[in-house]
C-alpha cells in the first residue's frame, strides 16, 4: 500500500518531488496516463472516463488515497466523483483545496460564510478544460467575496514542457500573460492552475512584475497532504518504495521525466 498521486502526464512530478521533499520515507505511486495526455483539451465526460480509469489502477496498485495532481482532472472530474462514485473506503483529493487554502487564509472544514480577503485580484492561469469548468471561481466563491478572478487559458503550454521545448513554453507563456493583463492591467496575485506549471514559475513571475505574488501548487500541496495523514495515518500505506507507472512507453516517458526532474526516474507499464 502507498500514496497514489495520478496526472494526465508529466506535471504531477512536480507535486510529486515536492511530496517526497517533505515526507522522505513515504511510500509512493505515481500514475502518468502519459498515453491519452493531454487532459487540458479534453471535454468533462472523457476527462471523468479517463480520471475514474487510472484512480482504480492505482486503487489495485494498493493506494486507498489518491491525489489528483492534475488541475484538469480535479476541475472537471472530482466533484462528480465524490458525489457518486468513491466508495467509502477511498479517499480522492484535489490540488485545488490547498491553493484557496492559501489564496483565502482560511482552512477547507471552515465553513463560516464567505468574507472578504485581503486580495481583491486574482489571474488565473489554467488548461482551457480546466477555465471553461470554472471549478476554481466556484470554489474560491464559497470561501470569500469580493474577489475578481480573470481566467487565462493557457493553450499550447503543457504541449511544449511535455514535449521539452521549454523555449516555445516560454514564449507561449509571455503571451499568455499579455493576453491577460490585457483583460486585467493590475492583478495582486497569480494562480498557476496546473502542475506543470511550476517549471515556468519564474518566467510568469518575469512576465507579471515583481509585484505580482505567484501561487504555486507543489509545495502547498504538499504540506496540506504531511497535514492530512497526520490525522489519517492509517492512509500511508506499508509500501517501502516508490513506484512510477505510465499507460505511455517506459522508456520515452523515463527519459522525458528524468529531464524533466533532473534526477534518474524510471517508469513501469501500467
Amino acid at each position: 500500500m502507498a500514496v497514489g498521486i495520478f496526472d494526465s502526464g508529466l506535471g504531477g512530478l512536480t507535486v510529486m518531488d515536492a511530496v517526497a521533499k517533505r515526507m522522505p520515507d513515504l511510500p509512493i505511486v505515481y500514475f502518468g496516463d502519459n498515453a491519452n495526455a493531454p487532459y487540458g483539451v479534453r471535454d468533462a465526460d472523457d476527462v471523468y472516463n479517463l480520471t475514474t480509469k487510472a484512480v482504480e489502477r492505482m486503487w489495485d496498485a494498493g493506494c486507498d488515497l489518491v491525489i489528483l495532481a492534475c488541475n484538469t482532472a480535479s476541475a472537471a472530474a472530482l466533484r462528480r466523483m465524490q458525489e457518486s462514485w468513491i466508495p467509502p473506503n477511498k479517499r480522492v483529493l484535489g490540488v485545488f483545496v490547498p491553493l484557496i487554502e492559501s489564496l483565502t487564509e482560511r482552512k477547507w472544514g471552515d465553513n463560516s460564510p464567505p468574507r472578504e480577503v485581503e486580495v481583491h485580484h486574482v489571474a488565473l492561469f489554467a488548461t482551457p478544460a480546466t477555465v471553461a469548468s470554472r471549478a476554481f471561481q466556484r470554489e474560491l466563491a464559497f470561501r470569500a467575496i469580493g474577489v475578481d478572478v480573470e481566467a487565462q487559458a493557457c493553450g499550447g503550454v503543457v504541449d511544449a514542457i511535455e514535449d521539452g521545448d521549454m523555449i516555445l513554453a516560454e514564449a507561449l507563456v509571455r503571451s499568455h500573460v499579455d493576453a491577460l493583463k490585457r483583460k486585467m492591467p493590475h492583478p495582486e496575485a497569480a494562480v498557476l492552475g496546473c502542475t506543470h506549471y511550476p517549471l515556468m514559475q519564474d518566467v510568469f513571475q518575469d512576465a507579471l512584475g515583481a509585484e505580482v505574488k505567484v501561487y504555486s501548487q507543489a509545495n502547498l500541496v504538499a504540506e496540506s497532504l504531511a497535514d492530512y495523514l497526520k490525522r489519517h495515518p492509517k492512509m500511508i500505506g506499508t509500501g517501502e518504495e516508490t513506484v512510477f507507472l505510465t499507460t505511455g512507453d517506459p522508456q520515452k516517458v523515463s527519459d522525458r521525466a528524468t529531464q524533466f526532474l533532473r534526477h534518474k526516474i524510471t517508469f513501469q507499464a501500467a
